[in-house]
């Protein structure tokens, strides 16, 4: 592009920012081989009255990007009724660099939400919010990044569905990333985020919804089936022995209700009185009430369709190191080894259709405590077992399914009969 192409389409940008800003008048020129912005009030074609501001960029193409970012910034104070002199030195004193000043302030929040506050682990961080959170500083490092939080949040989720899981949760960790830029590292006020994030978070088509958190599967035979299409006798060693491992894997958060991660932390140890082994978990999760700790764990055996308990031996064989496990369960390890079985994704099928639900790696966990409820466990102790508080605990995990739910009815129907019957016998 030639001198004159760049900056008459340079100038052409800031008269079209003018207008969709409301601010007529303002424009940019070459001053002293530097970009000056000026903006004039005229009647007629007098002008009345004409202020200007140097701007610290050369009048050349390579930092005609910079520029016009500069000019949007000070265009948005503007517009919030500061001048044009108090609108510079604002957006002079507190714009952030491109990419390496961003790069700062994102490891400065890491070691905020780690270190501090209500601290998260570094593992759920870097689940949670760095993929956001870079994100956020790829876009600020580009030539005419976004100059208000709206659009950047915008750019920044737009690939997800609206209304899903994880637009939310990007959304949010982007929210909470800006608020400590402007709080903590002096960015502009203008980055403050909006405290609403329902227009960013959208709302999904009808056809388009699906309980995007995790639910609990059908059925006990639901899980059993779905684990015996797991190729632990494949032909090929390395799939045999990644199939193997993993359905060792779900057996234990099946039957123990374990998030993922917790297979990590698994002990067995011994009772003196009732002379019996037992699961301890040493897992701590943190979270904004803190963390969890320690606790024993209740195994919840499986039943069969022929109304026989599984028996895994899964105690037995974990504590004679014949239990092979992945090297390192996590979330996205586990979901990833299932998105990649067909008969996973069958099931996710099955459940969308059926249930209006999805499944995930987590469903295992709310399987398990849909079946303490089922099997009137109070919830007291399931919460005991599962390692989490009875507010979680009834906010977050299933009481009740369609098939339980049916069933439950149909139970309460028969045994009405039943009462009826007996009644007339005895009048």
């Amino acid at each position: 592009m030639s001198n004159q192409d760049w900056s008459k389409h340079f100038q052409k940008q800031v008269r079209t920012l003018a207008k969709e800003v409301g601010l007529d008048g303002l424009t940019v020129v070459k001053n002293g081989g530097r970009v000056q912005i000026k903006i004039r009030k005229s009647e007629g074609k007098k002008v009345i009255n004409q202020k200007t501001v140097m701007l610290p960029f050369t009048w050349a193409e390579e930092t005609s990007g910079d520029a016009y970012t500069r000019v949007r910034n000070i265009a948005r104070f503007m517009k919030d009724g500061h001048s044009l002199k108090a609108s510079a030195n604002m957006a002079q004193k507190k714009a952030p660099k491109k990419g390496k000043d961003w790069r700062k302030i994102l490891k400065s929040f890491k070691d905020q939400k780690i270190n501090f506050g209500t601290a998260i682990s570094e593992e759920t961080f870097k689940k949670q919010y760095l993929p956001p959170c870079e994100m956020v500083v790829e876009v600020m490092s580009k030539n005419n990044p976004p100059t208000n939080p709206r659009d950047l949040i915008d750019i920044c989720v737009k690939d997800w569905k609206p209304e899903s899981v994880t637009r939310k949760h990007r959304t949010r960790a982007i929210k909470q990333f800006l608020d400590h830029a402007v709080l903590r590292e002096g960015i502009a006020d203008i980055w403050t985020p909006p405290s609403d994030l329902k227009q960013h978070i959208g709302k999904a088509k009808p056809k388009d919804i699906v309980n995007q958190k995790a639910a609990a599967f059908e059925s006990d035979q639901q899980i059993l089936d779905f684990l015996e299409t797991l190729p632990t006798d494949s032909p090929y060693k390395k799939d045999a022995e990644a199939a193997t491992s993993w359905f060792n894997c779900f057996c234990l958060m099946a039957e123990l209700g374990l998030r993922p991660i917790e297979v990590n932390y698994l002990q067995v140890r011994f009772n003196p009185i009732e002379k019996m082994h037992y699961w301890h978990c040493t897992y701590r999760k943190k979270g904004g009430n803190g963390a969890t700790e320690p606790r024993d764990i209740e195994p919840l055996p499986l039943i069969d369709r022929d109304g026989k308990e599984v028996k895994w031996n899964l105690i037995e064989r974990f504590r004679g190191n014949l239990l092979p496990l992945p090297e390192r369960v996590t979330g996205e390890a586990a979901g990833n080894y299932l998105k990649r079985r067909q008969s996973w994704k069958d099931l996710k099928e099955v459940m969308i259709k059926t249930q209006g639900a999805n499944i995930t790696c987590y469903s295992f966990r709310h399987y398990y405590a849909l079946r303490c409820h089922v099997k009137m466990i109070d919830s007291g102790s399931a919460c005991e077992s599962m390692g989490h508080s009875l507010e979680s605990h009834h906010r977050n995990y299933p009481y009740s399914s369609k098939t339980t739910t049916h069933n439950a009815f149909k139970n309460a129907r028969e045994r009405s009969i039943e009462q009826n019957s007996d009644l007339k016998k005895n009048l």
